[in-house]
């Protein structure tokens, strides 16, 4: 990875992790994919591997980053996602020719041709998780300047937080401070 560039945030769910590739969208915006090279690291560290992305294919990828933020924001505020959203989420998914092959060591990898093809996977993960076909649910970040749809799958499905690490630990220690201002500190 390059190292002039924020560090990805990896989650367990391919869709959301890849709306987390825009951070902090109610606050100064942190955009860990703004080069092609970038979006074929995040790709690479995904399982999803490809050989060269173009600058039109990587304003493709963030369009569908952006359409897939917006579906998943309705579905978890339980409205119904924007038609245009869902028209480039299908579409992404359709035009995808990636195939999934089982290794010897009995897991799953992706034999994609190009990044359309990683595209098509990452909108599938969205359609799966939008549809209510997986365990969990769609959840958004409780910092006010984060506002990231994740998928909650914790047993009691009341996670806070998009990352414990970050916005969680943000909002602790703002509330830390907070409530040492508001209590005088006692003389000894």
């Amino acid at each position: 990875m390059r190292a002039e560039f924020p560090e990805f945030r990896l989650g367990s769910v391919l869709a959301t992790s890849f709306t987390a590739t825009l951070t902090e969208r109610h606050g100064d915006r942190v955009e860990r994919i703004p080069t092609p090279q970038r979006l074929i690291d995040w790709l690479a560290v995904n399982g999803l591997a490809v050989d060269s992305c173009t600058p039109a294919q990587l304003e493709h990828a963030q369009e569908l980053r952006e359409s897939i933020h917006t579906a998943v924001t309705a579905a978890a505020t339980h409205d119904a996602p924007p038609a245009s959203a869902v028209q480039i989420i299908n579409d992404c998914s359709i035009r995808g020719r990636a195939s999934a092959v089982l290794t010897p060591e009995r897991t799953r990898h992706w034999q994609l041709g190009c990044v359309e093809d990683a595209l098509g996977v990452i909108a599938a993960d969205a359609i799966s998780i939008i549809a209510g076909e997986r365990d969990g649910k769609l959840a958004l970040c409780a910092s006010p300047t984060c506002r990231a749809a994740f998928f909650d799958t914790s047993q009691s499905r009341t996670r806070k937080w998009c990352d414990m690490n970050t916005c969680g630990n943000r909002q602790k220690k703002a509330r830390f401070i907070a409530n040492q201002r508001r209590t005088p500190s006692s003389a000894i």
